[in-house]
């Protein structure tokens, strides 16, 4: 069985009171039995989270059904180790100290070194070297010979013979050091030292009595051997007198829950903050909780069927998508929908998909082209051929479940298959058309265009960040050359009254009149900061005193205004081209398109996809068996206020929810307004005289019926 943490993990016993015919819920891999859905879904979500350890091999970062696989497949290997080997290997396991690692290359020095009846070899004979099998080891006189039957090819005993280790020549070792490894973990049920299971050793005749050095450590209980050292109880040590001894002060932690409790100095339990954010179905209520929203309720209003929704999604987002490359004019996913499921005649909506497909397949010059060749086949696809190109394709491939198909599209009736078969075609050639030199050429174009993007992008952040710094250190300087200037050029009126002006060469200190009117007070202290960037500006400029008149209110406010709206008009621009270069940079990312890649998912793995070219967001089950999707902002607000940001899955979620916003919002008012729009024009015919004649309405339920693909190629 697999481990949580190094340990066994109990499976759930099953309800004992079942009656015959009640519903419960059983997970598929170990047969456990819920009747409450609540707790099944939290089994089966614990495991699926990658913490699980396969007990053969040691693999960790496990889901816990590969973990199982795991451990079946290293059983199956183990069970497959020679069986001559079987007991020496067994008695070197038994009761050993050395490390998983050192034991298993002790174990295959030995068996590398050593012979054992049953080995299939190669022999020295008659200046040959023929195979042969060891039957016998005699041992004569400190000196070991072998007796060997030589086999021809089809393993049948030809003659015997003995002899010596330099004639026999031993084939590589059928076991590799992870083999071993398997091995010993397989054949024991603890380390350290290793002990073998009762049956093994029972059946191979392996001794279960402890050597003598190892007799005082360990001791048996109930059939296992348990370890004799007693595990202090307290982390001080106390004398007759009942005083601590010096070195024994430090107290030992007991081994908790780090993330909701902690032991004191003093032995008792204190509860510790758990630190957010943690594994969603962690997550527990708090009384610091906002207020959540209820998830609104998904559509689930597909034309086709819920299990061919994820394939409809992906060949729709890869036709999209790779548009230019395939020479295909885009189609919204209703269309595309409407045409997979109509059954009346060939739509020109998937003849165009498949043309399109087919034609990158031919440029490829691999097998399909190599296949027309033989044919003979014309290189070019016409509405009229286009099945004949499709079968060619079908019969390449040699699927069996599509090849039962080919008769139909010959007949000239492929409208007449189900979803599924229409589907799986589509996702073959998708699948082929990814393998072309084609497409991988323009995917390696795209990433060398995007990683450009990309280091022009850090390059201009860390020349703005440049140009701050450097911004900062001349203000600084700017302002310690300030204070100086002031003091010997600028005239200022000081906080103790005296009047600081230059006059050639001397500086003369008057005191200032006490009764001064306020109209002279407002104009000495309008005029300071004037002179302060005035006196700045010169001394900077020519590096010599200068007289600086002081000015009046008026002109000094007109000057001050001035300046503040150049400022704020610079500050609004410079704002303004950053935002700019900021949505620039993103729009050629997006036009780069490699693949869409989910949102994120939620507490319950449920995964969120948003297409470029659909206003909606797609919910994808766990299990990838349920669909469905929100498309009004009031549910993409309901959801987002729903989601729990204690949980690492559902913050994540949620960042990406709110980067997009605007977006996803605009792309929902869009749809909105246009089946508005449709609406006010069936109304508006509506109420049409009836002494005029109306045009022909148009059903938007057929609008893929008149799809063109403008983009084809000539």
């Amino acid at each position: 069985m697999p481990l949580l943490k190094r340990k066994p993990f109990p499976l759930a016993e099953s309800p004992k009171d079942l009656e015959p015919r009640e519903l419960v819920y059983q997970v598929r891999f170990t047969k456990e039995i819920f009747r409450d859905y609540h707790e099944y879904l939290n089994r089966i979500n614990s495991y699926r989270q990658r913490v699980w350890m396969c007990r053969v091999t040691g693999k960790t970062n496990l889901t816990y059904e590969e973990a199982l696989v795991s451990e079946k497949r290293a059983t199956e290997k183990v069970q497959q180790f020679p069986t001559e080997v079987v007991v020496p290997a067994l008695r070197i396991i038994q009761y050993s100290m050395l490390s998983l690692k050192d034991l298993a290359d002790t174990i295959a020095a030995k068996l590398q070194d050593c012979l054992f009846v049953g080995d299939e070899l190669s022999g020295r004979k008659d200046d040959g070297v023929y195979a042969c099998k060891i039957l016998k080891v005699l041992e004569e006189n400190d000196t070991i010979r072998y007796e060997v039957a030589w086999v021809d090819r089809n393993k049948k005993v030809v003659e015997t013979s003995i002899l010596n280790g330099e004639d026999l020549v031993k084939k590589k070792q059928p076991f590799s050091r992870n083999n071993l490894k398997s091995f010993i973990r397989e054949s024991t049920y603890r380390s350290s030292p290793w002990v073998l299971h009762d049956k093994l050793a029972r059946k191979y005749g392996i001794s279960t009595d402890l050597p003598m050095e190892l007799r005082g450590q360990f001791s048996f209980q109930d059939g296992l051997i348990i370890c004799n050292k007693k595990r202090k109880k307290n982390g001080e040590d106390k004398n007759i007198n009942g005083e601590v001894k010096h070195g024994l002060q430090k107290s030992k932690r007991k081994k908790v829950d780090v993330s909701t409790s902690v032991v004191t100095e003093d032995n008792e339990y204190k509860e510790e903050p758990v630190k957010y954010p943690i594994d969603d179905l962690l997550v527990k209520p708090g009384a610091d909780d906002p207020v959540f929203t209820d998830r609104p309720s998904l559509s689930r209003d597909f034309n086709v069927p819920m299990e061919c929704v994820g394939d409809l999604l992906m060949v729709w987002d890869f036709c999209s998508s790779f548009g230019r490359l395939l020479h295909l004019l885009p189609y919204s996913l209703e269309n595309f929908e409407s045409a997979i499921c109509h059954k009346e005649g060939n739509v020109i909506l998937l003849v165009e998909t498949h043309a399109a497909l087919l034609r990158l397949l031919i440029k490829d010059d691999g097998k399909y082209f190599l296949a027309l060749q033989k044919r003979q086949r014309k290189l070019k696809i016409t509405l009229v051929t286009w099945t004949e190109y499709l079968c060619d394709f079908l019969e390449m491939i040699n699927i069996p479940d599509l090849c039962n198909y080919t008769s139909t599209v010959k007949r000239g009736h492929y409208g007449l298959l189900d979803v599924h078969a229409k589907l799986g075609i589509f996702l073959e050639l998708v699948n082929h058309a990814l393998g072309t030199d084609t497409f991988r050429e323009k995917l390696d174009e795209i990433i060398e265009q995007r990683q450009a993007l990309g280091a022009t992008r850090r390059g201009e952040a860390l020349e703005e960040a440049r140009k701050k710094r450097e911004e900062k250190e001349q203000l600084k300087a700017k302002s310690d050359a300030n204070g100086v200037i002031d003091l010997k050029n600028a005239g200022i009126v000081s906080s103790n009254g005296y009047h600081i002006r230059q006059n050639g060469d001397k500086v003369e200190k008057k005191n200032c009149e006490a009764n001064s009117s306020e109209e002279d007070h407002s104009s000495g202290k309008s005029s300071e900061s004037n002179h302060l960037d005035t006196s700045s500006k010169m001394a900077k400029k020519d590096g010599i005193d200068v007289k600086i008149p002081i000015e009046n209110d008026e002109d000094s406010s007109i000057k001050k205004s001035v300046k503040q709206w150049r400022d704020d008009k610079k500050e609004t621009t410079v704002g303004r081209n950053k935002e700019q270069r900021k949505e620039y940079y993103e729009r050629e990312m997006e036009k780069r398109f490699i693949r869409t890649n989910p949102l994120g998912r939620d507490r319950n793995y449920n995964r969120y996809w948003w297409f470029r070219r659909d206003g909606r967001i797609f919910v994808e089950s766990s299990d990838s068996k349920q669909w469905g999707y929100y498309s009004s902002k009031e549910e993409l607000d309901a959801l987002m206020g729903s989601l729990n940001c204690k949980g690492e899955r559902e913050r994540a979620l949620k960042r990406q929810l709110e980067k997009f916003y605007a977006r996803i919002s605009s792309e929902f008012e869009k749809k909105t307004k246009g089946l508005a729009h449709k609406v006010a024009l069936e109304e508006a015919v509506l109420r049409r005289s009836t002494r005029v004649r109306a045009p022909p309405k148009e059903n938007p339920a057929n609008a893929f019926l008149r799809y063109v693909n403008k983009w084809k190629e000539d």
